[in-house]
This record gives C-alpha cells, sequence and structure tokens, in this order.
C-alpha cells in the first residue's frame, strides 16, 4: 500500500507538474489506510499513523 501511494504522489508530481508535499502524502495514506481498513483488510494496524504523523 504505502508503494502505492508513494508511486501515485510521485507521478502527481511529475504528470501534474504540482510540488511534492509530505502533508499531502501522510493524508492520502491515512485515506488508503483508512479505506483498506473498511474493505476488511487484516494486519493494517501496524501502519497507523500516531498523532503526530509517525509510523507506529
Amino acid at each position: 500500500m504505502a508503494t502505492w501511494v508513494l508511486s501515485k504522489h510521485r507521478n502527481f508530481c511529475v504528470f501534474d507538474n504540482k510540488a511534492p508535499s509530505i502533508s499531502t502524502l501522510l493524508r492520502t495514506f491515512n485515506e488508503e489506510h483508512h479505506l483498506w481498513c473498511l474493505a476488511g483488510a487484516r494486519g493494517m494496524r501496524a501502519l497507523e499513523l500516531g498523532p503526530e504523523g509517525y509510523l507506529g
């Protein structure tokens, strides 16, 4: 999942000529994580971001 989010963000920056943004990347990661959990994916707890935006 993380690789997919990074790849999408990179493509967004390259093809849409946007500046890379850590906050956008983390927000997208959180959204993807939430959707995977809603879909019933197991073992996603280890990927949750803490209050400071760090894994764990």
